[in-house]
């Protein structure tokens, strides 16, 4: 069968290659691939995964042959697949703890984008009450940020989403942000919880607009820069702000299903910012490199 493979050589990060077919074990599902959804961090750091490996964590598709053991999704269920290892394939043999059954109105398209994307800051944004707490989303014109603004307000939460241009701002007001950035410094607010999936110097800045109490949650760094903070900015009064950081890679299945049901319910939608086939692989990941996809890309399964 074919798959995306990891690519070390300057034509990386991923090839296609003829691969054998998954032997799924007594408590692995076989599931049928029919999108997948690219994440710019195992792309850009693919030197992470050995290469020749089947890549890639998130997809959708359909059972064709149910768990052995009887546990899981019957065959015939859509799925999401969601942080699950060698999902670019045209088949995957994956546990139930990775999958989410994809409910009716919801297209498999959709539940691709989930994932990475999604789970990681549904879990992090319900590490604590959100109602009227002011919430910062940075990088908020990404897949991880397009949902987040929306999960942060559907909790209640006043949201500002950064962005690095004006033009990355589009459609942000509408997904739930009550502001929309391009710099710290246009506000004063001062944030009970900081979502930061840049890294960088806006990590030191953002602490400096962290409120008492407050936590900047460390889940991405796709500036590729170091974070430098200038003398004493480290030190304070008052009840104590903190930086956790974010490698939950635990089962999935869960959130899946809370995040799918969301979007049943028409109250969370899908960021698909790129669609195509995953032939054309090449042109999504340059795009998402260029930083020219406003949320996922999710590709078609030929």
């Amino acid at each position: 069968m074919r798959a995306l493979v990891v690519d070390h050589s300057e034509a990386g990060p991923v090839r296609f290659a003829d691969v054998d077919e998954p032997v799924p074990s007594a408590g692995e599902a076989l599931v049928e691939i029919r999108h997948i959804g690219l994440n710019f961090g195992e792309l850009n750091y693919v030197d992470q995964w050995p290469a020749g490996a089947v890549h890639g964590h998130d997809a959708a598709g359909v059972v064709v042959r149910a768990a052995s053991d009887g546990s899981g999704p019957p065959e015939g269920t859509r799925v999401a697949v969601g942080m699950a290892p060698h999902a670019w394939a045209e088949r995957v043999a994956v546990s139930p703890a990775s999958l989410g059954t994809v409910p009716e109105g919801v297209g498999l398209a959709d539940a691709a984008a989930l994932g990475i994307a999604g789970v990681t800051p549904f879990r992090v944004l319900r590490t604590r009450s959100l109602l009227a707490r002011n919430v910062l989303i940075t990088g908020a014109s990404g897949g991880v940020g397009h949902f987040a603004v929306q999960l942060a307000a559907l909790a209640g939460a006043r949201v500002t989403a950064l962005v690095g241009s004006p033009e990355r701002a589009a459609g942000l007001r509408e997904l739930g942000a009550d502001k929309v950035l391009t710099d710290l410094a246009e506000t004063g607010d001062r944030f009970d919880l900081v979502l930061d999936t840049v890294g960088g110097p806006l990590v030191a800045q953002a602490w400096s607009s962290l409120a008492e109490g407050g936590t900047i949650h460390l889940v991405g760094y796709s500036s590729g820069q170091e974070s430098t903070f200038p003398s004493g900015t480290l030190f304070g009064f008052g009840e104590p702000r903190s930086i956790a950081t974010y490698g939950d890679m635990t089962p999935t299945s869960g959130e899946l299903t809370d995040l799918l049901g969301l979007m049943a319910a028409g109250r969370l939608s899908a960021p698909v910012g790129l669609r195509g086939d995953w032939r054309d692989v090449d042109d999504a990941v340059q795009a998402l490199f260029a930083r020219k996809v406003h949320g996922k890309a999710v590709l078609d399964v030929a």
